[in-house]
């Protein structure tokens, strides 16, 4: 299974200037892809940040990258640069297509500044953007760098995932309730095989302990048996279990 990556890039975001909205919408992207979410990043525009990141997901020999924000031609767009260093380990070149497609848009107004944007690492493909015809681009068909505007950058991602990456079943899932502390459920969390996507979420409602298992998996009989597993052990302990598909108002899970 692919490992999907997102890093979004911003000072403005640090300091509340501007409030993300890629975050959710990438997630959506990939889970009604069937596509697994596997991490993403918030940072700044500082150049340390941005490498620590590329060269994670680089180490992840199943990683897919979205990166928003940092390709423009100001001083602290710095994706473009990091990108050939940390993917190509070679320096930025001219892309004769992304030249063309900037002077096109912009005319004699895409010198002195703007045709830096044409500036991308060796072996680039270009992403297109419907906005303004400015290139966002890809590398290895795995790594892909969209502006930090959605409006260009979600049409780019949606054309990525629709070319790339077929969608996949939807994992089978099972939620249910146990009203028990968390802590009281640790040692059967701990029998559950590590490849289920597995998630445990504490809270109170009406003055009483419960906590929400969730369990998920491509394979339909690997989870039920680990819930019924699951159900079962905290049943002999004393605790209430609720099957969140059949009573799903009592808890709204």
């Amino acid at each position: 299974m692919l490992h999907f990556y997102s890093v979004i890039i911003g000072t403005e975001l640090m300091n509340a200037r501007r409030v993300d909205k890629h975050f959710a919408f990438i997630n959506q992207e990939l889970r009604n892809r069937g596509l697994l979410h596997y991490a993403n990043f918030v940072i700044r525009d500082k150049e340390s940040l941005i490498r620590s990141c590329f060269e994670t997901v680089l180490r992840d020999t199943k990683s897919v990258l979205f990166c928003f924000g940092g390709i423009g031609a100001t001083p602290d767009d710095l994706t473009r640069s990091i990108a050939a260093e940390v993917f190509t380990q070679e320096p930025l070149y001219l892309h004769v297509k992304a030249k063309e497609c900037i002077e096109k848009q912009f005319k004699e107004e895409a010198y002195p500044h703007r045709i830096a944007m044409a500036m991308l690492p060796k072996g680039a493909e270009l992403l297109h953007n419907v906005v303004n015809n400015v290139p966002g681009f890809s590398l290895s068909r795995r790594f892909f760098f969209t502006p930090g505007f959605p409006s260009m950058a979600w049409p780019m991602v949606q054309e990525a995932l629709n070319t790339h990456f077929p969608h996949q079943p939807q994992p089978y899932s099972e939620t249910f309730i146990v009203e028990a502390a968390e802590n009281d459920l640790i040692d059967i969390m701990q029998a559950l095989p590590p490849e289920l996507d597995f998630s445990s979420l504490p809270r109170f409602v009406d003055e009483k302990r419960i906590v929400e298992i969730y369990l998920a998996h491509a394979n339909q009989a690997l989870v039920q048996q680990w819930s019924d597993y699951f159900q079962r052990e905290a049943v002999q302990r004393g605790k209430v279990v609720t099957d969140c598909s059949h009573n799903s108002d009592q808890y709204r899970c």
